[in-house]
């Protein structure tokens, strides 16, 4: 291994050592090699230690964490440990194209940006089908209004995803991910990481990333109350401009919420949204088609829409919601 490899991957996982080591593999396959690979296990598990131990490459190294703390502080305690320029992100139920970190490496060389935080497209693969994301890169808008405003009722076109980002290791130790924050760890991150001087987001433009999305596996963004998301989003409402704030809470936010059937819920969400930020006619709408259709016949109109316009486009095959988590 280089003593001081360019990129460093940092890998968190969980009781999962099969999907681990798929992951590993996919990083240590790189058409760009001079990397080295952090797995950070979040709890000793003896059938992950085992497993990665079959892997003979001298580029990974383990950390076994002795106890669980959750995915943003094994993140963290592999970027403390990166000895790379660069971090690149991998959860381990994803893996990449070949060439990921060799295209990202190409736009963070080529763009004039003092500290670029680079993500690229992926593809988002469901038992439903898949689709390239995010739709469109993004413009001259707010960042946080391009990861949050929607452009059509049952669907939005900016994305970011943990599995994508790639950014200076210095970036990603001045800030680190947020413990305990147990859905939208990506967003929190990059909004926050855009804040230094210096810093801009930058995409490749083609899909590197395979976001596997087993509808039948344990998600625990599905266990997350809905008032702890609206804490965060209150707490870090400096991020977000009144637009992208408003469009959050009446999509995300409310997609949460909507399992409750609280008229008082559905009250209070359209109150914050127009105490804090600036809903449009689309996020009124948005609000109100969550509350009213059931979350099945949701997800049909939203594929055979979505599956239409993307075709049209020259995308794959049904996308799934990129705001709610149903």
């Amino acid at each position: 291994m280089p003593a001081e490899p360019d990129v460093s991957v940092v890998i968190p996982t969980h009781e999962r050592p099969s999907l681990a080591v798929r992951a590993v593999e996919s990083a240590l396959t790189q058409t760009y090699d001079d990397l080295e690979v952090i797995v950070v296990v979040d709890g000793i598990h003896g059938a992950t230690r085992d497993a990665l131990a079959a892997v003979r490459d001298r580029r990974l190294r383990v950390i076994e964490l002795p106890e669980r703390g959750g995915a943003p502080n094994a993140r963290n305690v592999g970027a403390r440990s990166a000895r790379g320029r660069w971090t690149a992100f991998l959860d381990d139920d994803d893996e990449w194209m070949p060439a990921k970190i060799a295209v990202q490496r190409r736009v963070a060389d080529a763009v004039p940006t003092v500290t670029p935080v680079v993500a690229c497209r992926l593809i988002s693969r469901t038992p439903r089908g898949e689709v390239v994301m995010p739709r469109r890169l993004p413009g001259d808008e707010p960042v946080s209004e391009y990861l949050t405003v929607r452009r059509g009722l049952f669907y939005g076109d900016g994305f970011v995803q943990t599995s994508t980002i790639m950014a200076p290791t210095a970036l990603v130790r001045q800030v680190p991910f947020t413990v305990g924050l147990r859905r939208q760890q990506e967003l929190d991150w990059t909004l926050r990481a855009l804040r230094h001087d210096g810093a801009r987001l930058h995409y490749a433009a083609e899909p590197l990333v395979v976001w596997h999305q087993d509808e039948d596996r344990h998600r625990i963004s599905l266990e997350m109350p809905w008032r702890e998301q609206l804490e965060w989003l209150r707490r870090s409402r400096e991020l977000f401009t009144p637009r992208a704030y408003a469009a959050f809470t009446l999509s995300v936010l409310s997609s949460m919420a909507a399992s409750t059937r609280s008229s008082r819920v559905f009250v209070e969400l359209l109150r914050e949204a127009r105490a804090h930020g600036r809903p449009a006619a689309l996020d009124y709408l948005t609000h109100t088609q969550i509350w009213a259709l059931p979350p099945a016949l949701r997800r049909g109109l939203r594929d055979r829409i979505v599956g239409r316009r993307d075709r049209r486009a020259g995308h794959t095959k049904a996308a799934p919601e990129m705001a709610d988590v149903d």
